[in-house]
């Protein structure tokens, strides 16, 4: 087998000919080469035949996959065409994108090694620029999901949640489809405008097609699926509704504790030694109250013996704080019933909270009645925001691994790429499954 015939081989480029090799003075080497005669004066943007226009720079070389320790280029002419679409551009190459300096198999082993370790570990393995990584994430997630409207399609159960990406309540909105589990969009920012961006992609019929949408209690959720969905159904999150819950009895508890430390007898300070037999103990209620926290907030078959205690300390002491308990137990329950019990179980609970006489509880029926008829869908069809929690982990995790994202383009990209439909392979396994076509 001739030399460049394995050259070119191991540098698996097509419509590639092999003119020389050169060994440059920085250790690195340099394979020189130029496209076949279909593949010269073509548009680097639409691929059509051109009009070449003049030389260009003249060399320019493209990073490739590194044969063992060496690092190794491609080095061609640049000349530029006159396109009639696009003017006056670089002519393409059959083995890198436009506008970019890496081969098509360097940006798709780096792609796939940011899917799976830190932004830090692929730019020191591939010996590369740190913000090199998210432009090359980019022009992969561009190639290889040329049409991302597809997920749009056959849209039945969707959640909707937003994320925080950084300090300074810095929030994403991201789109899930339940069925499949997998991210069909996401944008910076969170509120009306943005779900209404989303909503405004969809045609008619993908807008008819939706039936169930998961969320939190936010108005404007409420407020977009009036306008663009009417015939679709809201399922309220049961874990935010225990959560509020959870709020209100923590409001009660601290409370508590307030009016425990101002009727605690302010003893005196103690004298060093052994307190005498006939000293009564100090009152530790306010204390003991102040720690119960977590006693409070957990399931009853999850507390250990201490916080079983606590609990039934609280039940003796304060009346008020162990009914505003029950009262969050009661209606974390409901979502554990079928749609009979839980409807019933759900009303019980609104009049007892109607007449608690504790005030937090008291605002939190109001705000249960006015999502009530979402909260009995949840109940009807079992849908929850617990996959779109999943992934919002998924995501933070990303952001964590890539220390951060300076453009939110890469960002958005990355987490495409991680958490929706797109298969990102490695190059060998693209070649063996002949999936890599970037001839036009």
């Amino acid at each position: 087998m001739l030399t460049k015939t394995i050259l070119k081989k191991i540098l698996n480029v097509k419509h590639t000919a092999i003119d020389d090799v050169v060994f440059n003075s920085d250790g690195s080497m340099s394979v020189r080469v130029h496209p076949t005669k279909g593949q010269q004066c073509r548009c680097g943007i639409c691929g059509k035949k051109s009009p070449m226009y003049d030389n260009g720079r003249g060399w320019r070389r493209w990073r490739t996959c590194d044969w063992n320790t060496n690092i190794v280029y491609i080095e061609a002419n640049s000349p530029r065409v006159c396109c009639p679409e696009h003017g006056v551009v670089t002519a393409s190459v059959p083995w890198a994108r436009h506008d970019s300096g890496f081969t098509y198999e360097f940006e798709q082993q780096v792609t796939w090694l940011a899917t799976s370790c830190p932004k830090k570990v692929v730019s020191a393995l591939m010996r590369i620029s740190w913000h090199t990584v998210g432009p090359i994430i980019s022009r992969v997630k561009k190639d290889i999901d040329p049409n991302p409207e597809h997920r749009f399609d056959g849209l039945v159960n969707i959640g909707v949640d937003e994320t925080s990406y950084r300090k300074g309540h810095k929030y994403l909105t991201v789109i899930v489809d339940h069925d499949k589990g997998k991210v069909i969009w996401a944008c910076k920012g969170h509120g009306k405008s943005v779900f209404t961006k989303f909503f405004k992609l969809l045609t008619p019929e993908q807008l008819a097609s939706i039936r169930l949408v998961s969320g939190d209690g936010a108005k404007w959720i409420a407020e977009c699926l009036k306008e663009f969905c009417p015939d679709a159904q809201r399922c309220l999150d049961p874990f935010h509704v225990v959560q509020w819950a959870g709020e209100a009895l923590d409001d009660v508890r601290r409370e508590a504790w307030r009016d425990a430390k101002k009727k605690a007898p302010k003893t005196p300070k103690r004298s060093p030694g052994r307190p005498p037999k006939d000293v009564a103990p100090p009152d530790t209620t306010a204390k003991d109250l102040k720690g119960s926290r977590y006693a409070l907030g957990k399931a009853p078959e999850n507390l250990t013996e201490a916080q079983m205690a606590q609990l039934e300390m609280i039940a003796k002491s304060d009346k008020r704080l162990y009914r505003a308990y029950l009262l969050k137990e009661e209606l974390r329950l409901v979502f554990q019933q079928d749609v009979e019990n839980g409807k019933r179980m759900l009303d019980h609970w609104i009049k007892w909270a109607q007449h608690c006489r504790i005030p937090v509880f008291v605002e939190l029926q109001r705000k249960i009645r006015r999502h009530y008829d979402a909260i009995i869908a949840t109940l009807e069809h079992r849908l929850s925001n617990a996959r779109i929690e999943a992934i919002n982990n998924k995501i933070k995790l990303s952001i964590r691994m890539a220390y951060g994202f300076r453009n939110m383009d890469n960002m958005l990209d990355t987490i495409m790429l991680r958490c929706s439909d797109i298969e990102v392979r490695l190059p060998w396994e693209s070649q063996l499954t002949g999936m890599v076509t970037h001839t036009y």
